[in-house]
């Protein structure tokens, strides 16, 4: 048992990839939240008392004078799960995401743009809620949750990178990533009017800041990269890294031009990883760098 805690730990804490990390916090968050509130559905029948008060301190309410004294909420929320099924599909996709996010772009970025990302649905969410009058009568009492906003970032701005990229979905075989982008994009816009408005305008401004950032990146401006650097010493990022292995498995370290680099991902956003020459895919191993 030592072993096996130990070896879960070290993946988390340890491993170059900041992937392992957003999801144990996600699943640290939901366990501390619902083991408690099945013990005291055991001794009360009712959860509602843990699940409130975490409701009431974690969640971010749209109601500007409520967000004004709960100011921390914007970070919290995005960390917070209405239900098991709600967070195993929002990790399921931020794993699969991510993992083609960190290989592109690095391990340095990921975490940046979750946050950013959730940030940008916090504000799409209680800027429509306090804008459009459909949503009065239920303004006061409404809160959202979810990771949702932050994990359609990186699977928006996975998909604005790599457009040709395409992995297995069951039933319908290999499909390319802008296609589940567009996808999702519809889905959760007509969605709007259903019973979760506020998660689906969330997860719009998520996406929103997915494709922007990824735009932003390929002419030069990386925001994430930016913001890293004001609370980093020693060597700056640059403007954006692309990891990938040799054939042995082992990272490379001699790097080519920033400038043939961004020329080869302007290609890959265009036609895809699988169609650059032998010579274009050397450029992006010698372009490899630790990140650690």
């Amino acid at each position: 048992m030592s072993n096996n805690w130990q070896s879960i730990t070290s993946r988390v804490l340890k491993s170059d990839s900041k992937l392992n990390l957003l999801i144990a916090i996600n699943v640290a968050v939901f366990l501390l939240i619902n083991v408690p509130a099945v013990f005291a559905w055991l001794f009360t029948g009712s959860m509602q008392t843990v699940l409130g008060l975490a409701n009431e301190y974690l969640a971010i309410p749209a109601y500007l004078p409520k967000l004004a004294i709960r100011f921390w909420t914007p970070l919290t929320y995005m960390f917070m799960h209405d239900g098991i099924f709600h967070i195993l599909f929002n990790m399921l996709w931020l794993y699969w995401f991510g993992q083609i996010f960190e290989e592109y772009l690095g391990n340095k970025r990921i975490v940046g743009v979750y946050l950013l990302g959730g940030l940008m649905g916090a504000l799409f969410y209680v800027l429509s809620y306090n804008l459009f009058p459909v949503f009065v009568m239920i303004l006061p009492i409404s809160t959202a949750v979810g990771a949702s906003a932050s994990v359609m970032a990186i699977v928006v701005a996975t998909a604005t990178l790599l457009p040709d990229y395409s992995i297995p979905i069951i039933f319908l075989g290999p499909v390319k990533l802008k296609w589940i982008a567009i996808a999702y994009v519809l889905f959760d816009f007509l969605s709007i009017a259903g019973p979760n408005s506020g998660g689906e305008i969330a997860h719009l401004g998520g996406m929103l800041f997915g494709f922007i950032y990824i735009k932003r990146v390929q002419k030069g401006s990386d925001w994430v990269a930016n913001i890293a650097n004001v609370f980093k010493s020693g060597p700056r990022l640059s403007k954006l890294k692309v990891v990938a292995r040799n054939n042995n498995g082992k990272r490379t370290s001699l790097k080519p031009r920033q400038e043939d680099v961004d020329l080869i991902l302007d290609k890959i956003s265009k036609v895809g990883y699988e169609n650059l020459s032998k010579e274009e895919k050397e450029v992006l191993f010698r372009a490899s760098k630790n990140d650690n």
